[in-house]
């Protein structure tokens, strides 16, 4: 599983036209499912973004997590997070999960990002073509592989 993991300060997605999910203070997260993926990696997942600590304390220094600061979360599926570009022009998505392997793996995540947090997270839909808006805060952006454990 890979994420890019985005602090903003505010995000939404909106298909054909009207909103799907938005939120304020809080992380984007644009998630990758490879079919190898298991429940240890959505909830190695899952518990690493709640407590990733890139928000500012008092003094200004990335001390805090979304969780402590009462952030929300967007979750977007992307497939596209797992590209290969080593032969060619042309990215390869062959390492991508199938959606009947994804769509449970994405599900699943979002649920555990809820039971993490205490409360609704917001979410795309997944093979819809989306739009994603954000007002990323920093910039912070960080790429976040379940494999890797990086």
């Amino acid at each position: 599983m890979r994420t890019v993991v985005q602090r903003v300060s505010s995000a939404s997605v909106t298909i054909d036209g009207k909103v799907k999910s938005s939120i304020g203070v809080g992380l984007l997260v644009l998630a990758g499912f490879e079919e190898a993926d298991t429940s240890e990696d959505l909830e190695w997942m899952s518990g690493k973004l709640a407590s990733l600590r890139i928000f500012n304390d008092e003094n200004g220094l990335m001390n805090l997590s979304v969780r402590d600061v009462a952030g929300d979360l967007l979750v977007v599926s992307q497939f596209t997070l797992h590209a290969l570009t080593k032969k060619g022009n042309r990215p390869s998505f062959i390492r991508a999960a199938k959606p009947e392997v994804a769509i449970p793996l994405y599900e699943k995540f979002v649920l555990l990002l809820e039971k993490e947090l205490g409360k609704p997270v917001g979410t795309g839909e997944f093979g819809a073509d989306m739009k994603v808006s954000l007002l990323n805060d920093g910039p912070v952006t960080i790429i976040i592989d379940s494999k890797n454990r990086e």
